[in-house]
């Protein structure tokens, strides 16, 4: 093995010493923070409130990248150089249905990402237009089974919890009803208001503001427990399907190769941000649950997810294209 020549170390060295420098500098620049759904939902209120309360001494850029189930925005961080100055406010779609979903994937959900968090979950909630004569799971069922097809439900995009909780639905209670996918909730939930669909599987933060204005009725929860947000709506389990799940959770991943040291300082300002006590209050009315784990805990999680859903997936035989 020949010795490595003076030089080549030198430049090495020169080149692991101003690596290290800028990683301690993080951030000397803004960060641009990609939501893979429009403004309004979830991801968006998660992402604005880290952009809003950071202490990073650099901007956090909110940048709204929506289409394809999240996989557009999902794919730009994806081919981002791994600096920590591109991250994204991943969802369960972008970073464990959407695999499953989509036979061609312009990223690998897994691989292309590296963990930095997981933020909070929150149960989706079936809601229903108030002109559907049914007020409770049983009786929506019954309904449905009388009436095959005749019911739509909408979601804000194809691989999304929203749309994933309707099909195991379908293939739990056996019955159906045809999916109309938007590009976004704002565009799904007038519809939904005015009746030209009558069902949708919202998450919490969405939906429970409407529910509480009279303007929906909220038949259960796709938690495995209640809410605390909204105790007085039943889950759809104890309704008579137990087992059923379905999760909806807000993680932070960063491009593949991400430097352990910039991870750990966007975890750690990831946890300082969402356990303040105004943003916890906040979150709660939402009906998000604060989870804020580890970059260790969310790899494992995800796995997890991503087994659950293929199975999901290809019970219920969804595609997305």
């Amino acid at each position: 093995m020949k010795p490595m020549k003076p030089w080549k170390a030198l430049v090495g060295a020169i080149l692991g010493a101003v690596s290290l420098c800028a990683q301690a500098q993080y951030p000397n620049k803004p960060i641009r923070m990609v939501v893979t759904f429009p403004t309004g939902g979830a991801p968006d209120i998660l992402a604005r409130i880290f952009s809003e309360k950071t202490t990073l001494g650099q901007a956090v850029v909110v940048d709204n990248k929506p289409g394809a189930g999240g996989n557009i925005g999902a794919e730009i961080v994806a081919k981002a150089p791994g600096d920590g100055y591109t991250i994204v406010m991943a969802t369960v779609g972008t970073h464990s249905i959407n695999g499953a979903l989509y036979s061609k994937m312009p990223y690998d959900m897994v691989k292309d990402f590296t963990p930095i968090g997981l933020i909070a979950s929150t149960p989706n909630l079936l809601v229903v237009n108030n002109n559907l004569p049914v007020k409770t799971v049983p009786e929506l069922i019954t309904y449905m089974k009388a009436n095959p097809n005749k019911l739509s439900f909408g979601s804000p995009g194809i691989g999304s919890s929203i749309h994933v909780s309707g099909e195991l639905f379908k293939s739990t209670t056996g019955t159906q009803m045809t999916h109309v996918p938007y590009k976004g909730r704002q565009f799904a939930l007038p519809d939904l208001l005015g009746g030209s669909i009558q069902l949708m599987f919202d998450n919490m933060p969405s939906a429970l503001p409407l529910v509480k204005e009279g303007k929906l009725r909220a038949l259960g929860q796709t938690g495995a427990k209640r809410s605390p947000s909204a105790p007085d709506v039943p889950t759809i389990a104890e309704q008579g399907l137990p087992g059923f799940e379905a999760t909806a959770w807000f993680a932070l991943f960063a491009p593949a190769g991400t430097p352990k040291e910039v991870v750990a300082r966007l975890q750690g300002e990831m946890q300082r941000i969402y356990k303040l006590p105004d943003v916890q209050d906040r979150l709660k009315t939402l009906g998000l649950d604060p989870v804020l784990g580890t970059a260790e805990e969310l790899a494992k999680y995800q796995a997890a997810e991503i087994a659950k859903w293929a199975k999901v997936v290809k019970d219920s035989g969804a595609r997305a294209d």
